[in-house]
């Protein structure tokens, strides 16, 4: 279920994370808030309210993945990202526009399973918590009140924690793994088997013929605790009633992020044969947009109120390219601006996340103290932005390049240097990347 969250909340979020972009921001929080006002309305004109799809339009590295990144962290609703390049027009080989709405479903059962397996939480530590004991105090000859005397003086070490790394040999229930070569049937490459076509349950078919298995583990008592709490929460859950949530769910609040739609434009102007691939999948893409039924392994789904985000760089490619129905069905456009030096510079220093940040808390794990300057910050950003502006520009990507070959020398001599205090100022930034940003060449290659 959607937070309720207003536009501003949703934006004062992402600002946390990501600077600037702030007409993409807005974009994005208008439509999450009115997935909320949709279910505030009367059925019958519930229904009549489509989600106004968006596309941002940007070049690389300037955000647009990043916004989809922190939204589906910021909203309960389910949402996955895909990148439209790797989808193909059905009748070639690869996956089928229609395993992003599978994936979707997939989610939100994820999803909700998570939830209920918290709601019954407590209720499943208890129980793991027993089947540790019977675990630690196998039965024995002992007298029922000495063996009550010494469970519940187990009781007490296990939640003070002095078990933690005993080993206990654990039996649990385990699915049997699908045939190997099943995701050559309609499943993502390193991801759940799909099926074959119209999202026929392969997988679960199998699942069904091969039935769970036990299977017997030696592991120490926190890894076991964590299982068992599984275990034990996941015998509470109904799977039908779950499956039935989450369509509901992927249908009222999915939402679907289409990284790269630019790579499956057609570039007019430069002429030549269409590429039937790239306009077959947009063609393929069209009655999702639009709303359609997709079979998937749980059920029907329609996607009259799943909300796309599509983003693209369109360095070659325009908008325009796009075939003119699906031009239509993406009525929200949003135009990401370019960073330069002083973008650069907030990204070093004000997200909670940032840069400079992470890589201080990464050596301070080593205990080598990381001081940053705000000359040296600065710095830094004036040298990425003069990369990007004479070799190819990769935004605020170039950063993370010129960070790890300024860093190189703490990060590779920390274990040695304990207890020292590293201050980058200017002077060193300059030092150590300024005859690489001179070199064209150099810098071509190595930033």
């Amino acid at each position: 279920m959607t937070r309720d969250l207003t536009p501003a909340q949703i934006v004062s979020e992402l600002d946390a994370f990501i600077v600037g972009q702030a007409a993409a921001k807005r974009a994005v929080a208008i439509a999450v808030r009115n997935r909320w006002r949709r279910k505030q309305l009367a059925p019958e004109l519930r229904d009549e309210v489509a989600p106004k799809n968006i596309l941002l339009i940007g070049p690389t590295g300037v955000g647009k993945t990043e916004i989809a990144r922190r939204l589906a962290k910021l909203v309960r609703s389910p949402i996955v990202k895909v990148e439209a390049s790797k989808f193909t027009e059905v009748g070639y080989v690869g996956r089928d526009v229609e395993g992003m709405i599978r994936d979707l479903v997939d989610a939100a059962l994820n999803m909700v399973k998570q939830e209920q397996r918290d709601a019954v939480r407590e209720e499943a530590a208890a129980k793991a918590e027993e089947r540790l004991l019977d675990l630690l105090l196998p039965k024995s000859e002992e007298d029922d009140e000495k063996r009550s005397r010494n469970r519940e003086r187990f009781r007490a070490m296990l939640r003070e924690g002095r078990l933690e790394e005993r080993e206990v040999e654990v039996s649990y229930e385990a699915s049997a793994a699908p045939p190997a070569g099943l995701n050559m049937l309609g499943g993502a490459p390193g991801g759940p088997p799909q099926g074959g076509p119209g999202g026929f349950d392969l997988q679960g078919l199998f699942e069904r013929l091969g039935g769970k298995k036990q299977v017997t583990r030696t592991m120490t008592v926190r890894e076991a605790r964590e299982l068992l709490i599984r275990e034990e929460a996941e015998k509470s859950i109904d799977p039908e009633k779950a499956q039935a949530e989450a369509i509901a769910r992927a249908q009222s609040d999915g939402i679907v992020f289409l990284d790269e739609i630019d790579k499956i434009c057609v570039d007019r102007e430069r002429g030549g044969a269409p590429d039937v691939s790239r306009q077959g999948v947009q063609r393929d893409l069209l009655p999702l947009v639009e709303g359609t039924t997709v079979q998937t392994r749980y059920g029907l789904v329609k996607t009259d109120h799943v909300l796309f985000v599509a983003a693209g760089a369109f360095h070659v490619a325009k908008p325009s390219d796009l075939i003119p129905e699906l031009q239509g069905r993406f009525p929200i456009r949003v135009e990401l601006d370019s960073l330069g030096e002083e973008e650069f510079r907030r990204i070093l220093s004000e997200p909670r996340a940032s840069l400079t940040r992470q890589y201080a808390a990464l050596l301070a794990t080593e205990e080598l103290t990381l001081s940053w300057s705000e000359e040296g910050i600065a710095a830094v950003a004036r040298l990425a932005c003069k990369v990007n502006e004479t070799t190819a520009n990769i935004g605020a990507r170039r950063l993370h390049t010129m960070i790890e070959k300024l860093l190189e020398p703490e990060l590779f001599e920390a274990p040695t240097r304990r207890g020292e205090t590293v201050t980058i100022d200017a002077a060193l930034v300059e030092e150590r990347l300024s005859e690489l940003v001179a070199d064209e060449d150099l810098s071509r290659y190595i930033l």
